[in-house]
């Protein structure tokens, strides 16, 4: 995507504050970046437009709706169906469906309840589906890290 405008250094230190606290209120965030908030808040609407902040969502804890489990399954596929991708982010317990180079054509993330559901997703909803010849499944034991927040280390900017 072509970004439309340069993003300077207030642009990344509301973005900062946002990946840590989506619920801010925009007087704080105005606050922390020395602004008016109507001018933080024209800001993040172009941020928004531009499709650099794509949308604000709320982390669960899993556990608390019983997906104890989860799992990591690669899938080798002979080819991929036109509709592979959308049949796979259907799937029940599935999080992330990522298209992968190497040996596998799919990486899959699943949250579940315990191994029987995953055991029935992997003999049954992906067994059924066209194109997937193998899986490979690892079971998480410990999750050390899980976040969907990236660096905005300046240097790392491509504009």
């Amino acid at each position: 995507m072509d970004i439309q405008r340069t993003i300077d250094d207030i642009d990344l230190r509301i973005l900062e504050i946002l990946q840590e606290k989506a619920r801010i209120p925009n007087a704080e965030v105005a606050r922390q970046v020395g602004m008016a908030p109507s001018a933080v808040l024209e800001r993040i609407r172009k941020l928004e437009g531009q499709g650099i902040i794509q949308g604000y969502e709320v982390r669960l804890d899993p556990r608390h709706f019983g997906q104890n489990l989860t799992a990591f399954v690669s899938l080798k596929v002979d080819c991929a169906a036109a509709d592979l991708d959308c049949q796979l982010a259907a799937l029940t317990g599935v999080q992330e469906v990522h298209q992968v180079a190497g040996d596998d054509g799919y990486l899959l993330k699943l949250r579940v309840a315990d191994t029987a559901e995953l055991g029935h997703i992997l003999r049954h909803e992906l067994a059924a589906l066209q194109g997937v010849v193998q899986t490979r499944t690892n079971i998480v034991v410990k999750s050390v890290k899980e976040t969907r927040k990236i660096s905005l280390k300046r240097e790392q900017q491509r504009y």
